[in-house]
């Protein structure tokens, strides 16, 4: 009897074609930043939508139509969607940057650079409004980053695949 394993015995570890890329675990500074902007940006589109629309039928006044009940609703909802995804992706994008440039400039990876990362991407992005809020978005950006870094050990841990 012909067996279905034998037909697709394909190799279960990556291969690669320079044997430097097999040494490297790790995604590159391109990769990242899209990585990193692609995600901000979807997940602030997927979170402001939600949030704008909720918005749009909070805001509805008796005696409209369905018709403009559900045009307030996808207005709203796409106005506050383009603005989250809009930060987060920029967010995102300065983060992959500033990540990628620490890791070359220290030239190791590890948890340094990833809350360094976060803390100076909080402070760039809230710098014009002042230096009190510049260190407070900092901080949180880098307990936000710390705890990205937990998170993903302790899944990586705990959570069998």
């Amino acid at each position: 009897m012909f067996q279905l394993k034998s037909l697709y015995n394909l190799p279960t570890s990556p291969e690669f074609l320079f044997q430097e890329e097999s040494i490297n675990q790790r995604r590159s500074w391109s990769e990242n930043l899209q990585y990193y902007t692609g995600t901000g940006y979807l997940s602030g589109a997927i979170l402001g939508g939600a949030k704008g629309s909720i918005e749009g039928i909070r805001s509805a006044e008796p005696g409209e139509t369905l018709k403009l009940r559900v045009n307030r609703v996808l207005n709203s909802g796409g106005h506050a969607g383009r603005k989250f995804g809009n930060n987060l992706g920029v967010l995102g994008l300065m983060f992959a940057g500033i990540e990628s440039g620490l890791i070359h400039w220290r030239d190791t990876d590890d948890l340094v650079n990833t809350v360094l990362a976060g803390l100076s991407t909080g402070a760039i992005y809230r710098a014009a409004k002042g230096p009190r809020s510049a260190a407070i978005a900092g901080v949180i950006g880098g307990i936000a980053a710390a705890g990205a870094v937990a998170a993903k050990q302790a899944v990586k841990r705990y959570v069998p695949i």
